[in-house]
C-alpha cells in the first residue's frame, strides 16, 4: 500500500470539519471579545479621566485578569471549544496559555510545577517577540537615519 492508497482510504473514516461556521464562530467571538476590549477602554477614559495610552495599559490588565479567572474557573476552556481561533486574540490567547499550562502542574508544587512549566509556552513567544521587535527596532532607525 502506498502512501497515497492510504490518505485515500482513511478520508472515509475522518470527520468531515465545518470549516465554514468554525469560521464564523471565530470571528464573532473575536469581535465580540475587541468589542468588549474597547468598551472597557472607553470606560477607563471616560468615567476615570485616563489618557489614551493609561486607558489601554488598564484594558490589557483586566482582560488579562478576566481570562485568568476565566481559565481558573474551566470557563475560558468552553469558551475556546466553542469559539476556536476566535479567542486566540492576543492578550487572552497568550494569558490562557500560561495559566493553563500552570494550573496542569500545580500538583509538582509552586517552584517546580507552576513557576517552571508556566513559562514553557510564554518563553518561545517572549523570545520571538523581542527578537521580532529588535529587528523592526533596527530596520526602523537605519531607515529613518537615511531617509530623514
Amino acid at each position: 500500500m502506498t502512501k497515497e492508497n492510504y490518505k485515500e482510504q482513511i478520508k472515509l473514516f475522518q470527520p468531515k470539519l465545518p470549516r465554514f461556521m468554525n469560521g464564523i464562530k471565530a470571528f464573532f467571538i473575536g469581535g465580540i471579545i475587541c468589542l468588549g476590549g474597547q468598551v472597557v477602554h472607553n470606560i477607563y477614559q471616560d468615567f476615570f479621566q485616563l489618557s489614551e495610552i493609561h486607558a489601554s495599559y488598564f484594558t490589557i490588565i483586566t482582560f488579562i485578569v478576566i481570562t485568568t479567572l476565566l481559565t481558573g474557573l474551566g470557563i475560558f476552556d468552553k469558551i475556546g471549544q466553542f469559539a476556536g481561533a476566535g479567542t486566540l486574540i492576543l492578550v487572552t490567547g497568550f494569558a490562557n496559555a500560561i495559566i493553563s499550562a500552570a494550573l496542569e502542574h500545580k500538583s509538582e508544587g509552586p517552584v517546580l510545577g507552576i513557576a517552571n512549566n508556566m513559562f514553557k509556552i510564554a518563553g518561545s513567544v517572549l523570545v520571538y517577540g523581542v527578537v521580532a521587535a529588535t529587528i523592526v527596532g533596527i530596520i526602523s532607525m537605519a531607515v529613518n537615519h537615511f531617509w530623514v
